[in-house]
This record gives C-alpha cells, structure tokens and sequence, in this order.
C-alpha cells in the first residue's frame, strides 16, 4: 500500500503526517506540485511479458503523460531480487541531488521510495505497483529501492541524456529512515 510521511526536514524522529489513505496523499502531494496518480493495465502483465508488451499495457496513460508533460523518450527498467549490483545501485540514488527536467516514475511492479525535500520539509513517498509520481524539475529528493530491490518501472525523460542528477551537497538523506 502506498504511503506519505512528513517530517520536518530537521527532525526525523516525528512525523508531522503518516497516511496509506490514496486521496489524501494524492491531495497533499498535489499541493506542493507533485502528481500522484494510480494506473490500472489493460491487460494483466506477468514475468513472461516484454518491455514493449508493459508499454502496451498501459499505453492510453503513457500517452496522456506523454502530451500532457512533452515527455519524447519512455523505457522500461526492471531490477531482479539477489542482483549482485544491488548495493552499487542503490547508493546512486541515496543523496540528495536535483534534476533539470521532471522524474517520472511508474511502478509496474515492485516498489520505491522517493523522498521530496520541499521548503522546511521531507515528504516520504513510498511508492506501489500502479503508482505513478512525478517529481518536478529542480526539485530536492533521494530515492531509495532498498537492500535487495525488485521492481520494474516505466520511465519518462524529456531529453536522450535520461537520468542526470545534481547534487546538493547537503547530507540530509542520511538523517531520514529509508526502506530497511
């Protein structure tokens, strides 16, 4: 189940809101720019589909995105459980850093946790299969896929260079709890 958590970003040990309730993450996100939606396939996906069968399954949704944002590259990336790369990976993503376009995520299966840096808060996305976020350009997060991650994700850049990230240099993403 998706859930938020707020915190003030210089006090980690108590949250300011907790909630698994759809609608209320989705109208707090929303508040600070974030989209959050939830996707249902056309069709039930399994191990045995494609990249290009994933797409197919959530097409109508990709499009609308796609438009809506000017969104011209989409791929498909899946992480298996016991991946030898696992920890590597995982510390590419744990530092607070910003982007120069939109991260858009969706969860086709698996999980993630995204964490939002806004003004004098962090906001803890921990997102689910059929979750859908969009983080904005500049925004300050990290981003954590746990010790042995498994997901597969659906992925939208506005340039060919894909995933670039800034760091701020701050070490704010290592006073926050992460997935384990």
């Amino acid at each position: 189940m998706s859930k938020l958590t707020i915190y003030r970003h210089d006090d980690a040990a108590h949250a300011l809101l907790q909630s698994e309730n759809f609608t209320e993450i989705q109208q707090q996100l929303n508040q600070v720019g974030v989209v959050f939606e939830n996707w249902q396939a056309a069709f039930e996906i399994d191990a045995s589909h494609s990249s290009d069968d994933i797409l197919n399954a959530y097409d109508a949704d990709i499009k609308r995105v796609q438009q809506d944002g000017g969104y011209q590259t989409v791929d498909v990336i899946s992480l298996a459980k016991s991946n030898p790369a696992a920890a590597e990976l995982r510390q590419k993503f744990l530092f607070e850093h910003t982007h120069s376009e939109d991260e858009v995520r969706f969860f086709v299966k698996g999980q993630g946790l995204f964490c939002l840096h806004l003004d004098d808060k962090v906001y803890q996305v921990l997102c689910q299969q059929g979750d859908l976020i969009s983080v904005p350009a500049n925004t300050k997060h990290w981003f954590d896929m746990g010790s042995d991650p498994e997901f597969t994700a659906i992925r939208f850049f506005n340039n060919e260079a894909g995933w670039v990230a800034q760091s701020t240099e701050s070490k704010i993403a290592n006073e926050f709890p992460i997935l384990d």
